[in-house]
């Protein structure tokens, strides 16, 4: 891959990032809507947008045999992904906006050791010593969050597996979306035929809303999945500080989540290990293409 591609797939993943992280901005519009329906709609209104991208794109058909060759894969991406959203919009409504970026603080270094063990990346000395510093500051903010802990582990571990998941399959990143949000679909549907859909029925507002979600699940997920695949795991997991750092900053400022001083001691170490593992990684790839030009 070239240093184009290269930064391109870095620009992808953190404008993904970057939209997650004010994405808790969003949801709580809807937080008279169960997270239930808000969850199918979700799923629902991804898969037309997606949908009607590869339309337009005019590749509707041509990826569905690489399903077969796949499937394996992207089943437990599906239901990884659906997991994560459920969570995710039952926490941001219920108040727990901080744990969310617990959750998320907690990813990266999962990354880096799903990263190691599934993709033999070897980050060096420097490296690990900045996901040390990281891992330290996000045990500091862990200590003083023992009730709802749970819903950190469950996003970080989700997502983190997401990105295995993903990063392991041939299809592209539209149709990967495509797939999983097509076998979550029925569902949705029959969750909404089911229960009603009262919000979407009744109210204008909450209508235009809840199809907006499903444009703002689908962006950001397109722009990681085509990054996944062109950025070693454990970069693409340091990168992902952005997004819980942009939460945990609108918990306090935004929704008024009184958070102790503990959590800015914490995310300073976390920013200081990221700063560190990117410089090493950074420094190492520029030697190494140095000593392939020289080597010409």
């Amino acid at each position: 891959m070239n240093d184009s591609s290269r930064r391109t797939a870095l620009l992808q993943g953190l404008s993904a990032y970057l939209m997650w992280g004010f994405v808790v901005l969003f949801w709580p519009l809807l937080k008279h809507v169960p997270a239930w329906e808000i969850l199918a709609h979700r799923i629902v209104w991804s898969l037309v947008i997606v949908a009607a991208a590869l339309v337009v794109l005019r590749r509707p058909w041509s990826w569905v045999r690489t399903i077969r060759s796949d499937w394996l894969r992207l089943m437990p991406a599906t239901v990884l992904i659906a997991l994560n959203w459920g969570v995710f919009i039952w926490a941001v409504n219920a108040g727990h906006v901080a744990e969310t970026s617990l959750g998320y603080f907690l990813n990266p270094l999962i990354n880096v050791a799903l990263g190691m063990l599934f993709f033999r990346e070897r980050p060096g000395p420097g490296a690990l010593l900045g996901v040390l510093l990281a891992a330290v500051g996000v045990a500091s903010i862990a200590l003083v969050m023992t009730a709802t802990v749970w819903v950190s582990l469950v996003l970080a571990f989700s997502f983190g597996l997401y990105g295995v998941a993903k990063k392991r399959t041939r299809l592209g990143a539209l149709e990967g979306l495509a797939f999983e949000s097509g076998v979550l679909a029925p569902i949705a549907l029959g969750y909404l035929l089911w229960f009603g859909s009262g919000a979407f029925t009744t109210s204008p507002r909450d209508a235009l809303l809840l199809v907006a979600g499903g444009a703002i699940t689908a962006v950001p997920l397109w722009l990681f999945a085509k990054a996944a695949p062109r950025i070693p795991l454990g970069m693409l997991g340091m990168m992902q500080f952005v997004a819980p750092t942009i939460s945990l900053i609108l918990s306090v400022t935004w929704f008024g989540q009184r958070v102790p001083w503990i959590f800015w001691a914490g995310l300073s170490l976390i920013w200081a290990g990221t700063a560190l593992y990117m410089a090493v990684l950074l420094r190492s790839r520029s030697r190494t293409r140095a000593a392939a030009e020289a080597a010409r």
